[in-house]
C-alpha cells in the first residue's frame, strides 16, 4: 500500500510540480471552451442552413460533414499543422488544435442538431407557419426549443469526447495537461503527475455530466 501511495499519490511530487500542471490545466480548459463554443455554434448554423431546403447547399454540407466525421481527429490535426504552411498559412499549434477540434465537433454537432430538428413532427412546423409566423420565428419559438431538449444527451457525449481529445494537441507541441503530465512524470520518475492530470480531467468533465443530467431531469418535469 505504501508503494502505491508513493508512486501515485506522492505529496512531495504534487507540491513540486503543481505549478507546471496548473499551466497545462488552464491551457486545456481554455482550448476545450473555445472548441465547444465554436464547434457547437458552427454545427447549429449548418443544421439551420439545411432547413432552408436548398439541395446543392445541403449536398455540400452533408459531404463535408461526412468527410470530417470519417477522419480521426489526430490525423486532421497533423494534416492542418504540417500542410497549411505549404499554402502560405503559418498557424500556432494552439490555433491548429482549436481549428481541427472545432471542425470535428462541428461535424458531429450538425448531425445531432439536424436529427433533433427532424424529430419534431412536421405538423408543428406547418401549424406555426399557418398562424403567420415567419420561418425564423417558427424555428426560434417552436422547433429549436424542442430540438435542443432532444439534442442534450448525444451532444453532451460529444462535448466530453472533444474535451478528452484536447490531449491530442501535445502531438503538435501544445503544452496541454496530459502532455505536461507525461513530461513531468519523466522528470520526477513518478506516476503521480498522471494521477493529477486524471483529476484535472475529472474537474473539467464532471460538470458537463452533472449539467446534462440536471437539464434532462428539468425537461422530464416540464413534460
Amino acid at each position: 500500500m505504501e508503494a502505491f501511495i508513493y508512486n501515485f499519490f506522492n505529496w512531495d511530487v504534487m507540491i513540486r510540480y503543481a505549478p507546471e500542471l496548473s499551466v497545462g490545466f488552464a491551457k486545456t480548459l481554455w482550448l476545450a471552451l473555445l472548441v465547444i463554443v465554436t464547434g457547437v455554434l458552427s454545427g447549429l448554423l449548418l443544421a439551420l442552413a439545411r432547413c432552408l431546403g436548398f439541395r446543392p447547399l445541403n449536398f455540400i454540407i452533408k459531404q463535408t460533414v461526412d468527410v470530417i466525421r470519417a477522419l480521426p481527429p489526430l490525423v486532421l490535426m497533423i494534416v492542418l499543422y504540417f500542410g497549411l504552411p505549404y499554402m502560405g498559412m503559418r498557424l500556432s499549434g494552439f490555433t491548429v488544435a482549436w481549428l481541427s477540434l472545432s471542425l470535428v465537433l462541428m461535424a458531429f454537432a450538425e448531425e445531432i442538431f439536424w436529427a433533433s430538428i427532424r424529430a419534431i413532427h412536421k405538423g408543428q412546423f406547418e401549424a406555426a407557419r399557418s398562424t403567420g409566423l415567419t420561418f425564423a420565428q417558427t424555428m426560434k419559438h417552436v422547433v429549436l426549443p424542442q430540438a435542443m431538449r432532444i439534442s442534450i444527451p448525444p451532444l453532451t457525449g460529444r462535448l466530453i469526447a472533444v474535451t478528452k481529445n484536447t490531449a491530442l494537441a501535445s502531438a503538435i507541441a501544445v503544452p496541454e495537461l496530459l502532455g505536461t503530465a507525461i513530461t513531468v512524470q519523466s522528470n520526477a520518475a513518478n506516476t503521480t503527475p498522471l494521477m493529477m492530470a486524471a483529476i484535472g480531467y475529472l474537474i473539467m468533465i464532471y460538470p458537463l455530466v452533472f449539467a446534462s443530467k440536471l437539464l434532462e431531469h428539468r425537461n422530464q418535469w416540464a413534460k
